[in-house]
């Protein structure tokens, strides 16, 4: 089986992901990692897509667990009639792909496209669950060729030996914007904004970055106008949940403030990531509103007194003219220009 995930850091490793193998999916539970190496283990999609917006996995794990549920959704239904099992799979891909709504567009092209494999599979009398498998490694290795591609275009961006500001864990990139400054020979310092209230940037990225061999520095979320100033932050990166075609981007609550420090302190700011078609303006960006008491406790040890109020967006909205550039397998576009992207033929992604 071709993979595309040699020589990347323990979580982003297929299976260290999200895997199904004989009726159970396996999610590394990135909520506790790395404190803990533990997996959630799904007997049902239900179980799947719950663990999907409990935040067992976060940035683009989502997807892989996505899929990996579609095939544990064909185990489910495997002796139930042709219609049932159709019946069934159509309200798993739903169900899957909602479960968190910003990026609901994103997650159905996974989950419609191992769909499309298992009614092919079942015309031809074959297990959808190993369709839907196979589908979700073929979408794997697509996304992880893609973003080697888009790591290569942003390493190229990175001063020789430069300092990088990262925010929250930008799955895939990460990996291949590392792998890529190491086959340049740039040994970069990375700088992990911490990305409350779950810590990605603490726990995910930094592990990431420290596992790959790099120099990893983590600062608190209020440290950044002192890291930028006084450490010479040379360039701050971030992935990007939605790229709408107007330039606006959507990424984890925190981004915006970064981005506008970044413009303070004259530190160019270059989102990663592709397009979405569908979204054309930020009017189009959905922004999920999470259960309050995440920001009130952490790992379940309450913060506050009872009766202190909070509010958790998971994301902020980026405008345009605080963006350098968008980083893409194509190149590297002014967000203002980003329709020209669908100019050509567009590679599939998801």
């Amino acid at each position: 089986m071709e993979r595309y995930d040699q020589d990347l850091a323990f979580i982003l490793r297929y299976e260290n992901v999200a895997w199904y193998e004989n009726g159970k999916v396996r999610i590394l539970d990135r909520r506790i990692y790395p404190t803990e190496i533990k997996f959630v283990e799904c007997s049902t999609y239900k179980e799947v897509a719950k663990a999907i917006s409990d935040m067992v996995t976060q940035s683009a794990g989502p997807y892989t667990a996505a899929g990996m549920g579609m095939a544990l959704a064909g185990y489910e239904a495997r002796e139930k009639s042709e219609k049932e099992q159709i019946d069934f799979l159509k309200t798993a891909s739903y169900e899957i792909s909602h479960a968190r709504p910003t990026t609901a567009n994103r997650m159905t092209q996974i989950t419609e496209g191992c769909l499309k494999a298992m009614m092919e599979a079942l015309k031809n009398g074959k297990e959808t669950s190993e369709a839907a498998f196979e589908e979700t490694i073929k979408s794997l290795n697509r996304r992880y060729s893609i973003m080697e591609k888009v790591g290569e275009n942003l390493a190229k961006l990175f001063p020789k030996g430069g300092r990088i500001l990262t925010q929250c864990f930008g799955e895939t990139i990460i990996g291949m914007m590392l792998r890529a400054a190491r086959k340049y020979n740039n040994d970069v310092k990375i700088y992990c904004a911490e990305t409350r209230p779950y810590l990605q940037g603490a726990r995910l990225t930094s592990s990431c970055c420290y596992d790959m061999g790099f120099d990893t520095t983590v600062i608190t979320d209020n440290m950044v106008a002192y890291a930028m100033e006084t450490k010479k932050i040379d360039l701050f990166t971030s992935a990007a949940d939605t790229i709408a075609r107007d330039g606006h981007i959507a990424n984890k609550i925190g981004t915006y403030q970064i981005a506008i420090l970044a413009k303070y302190f004259k530190i160019p700011y270059y989102v990663t990531g592709i397009p979405d078609k569908d979204k054309h303006t930020k009017d189009d960006i959905v922004i999920e509103e999470r259960d309050p008491k995440q920001v009130l406790s952490y790992r379940d040890i309450p913060n506050t007194l009872n009766g202190v109020k909070a509010i958790y967006p998971s994301f902020d909205i980026t405008p345009p003219h605080l963006i350098s550039g968008v980083v893409t397998d194509k190149g590297v576009y002014v967000p203002y220009t980003l329709n020209d992207y669908f100019t050509d033929e567009v590679e599939r992604f998801y």
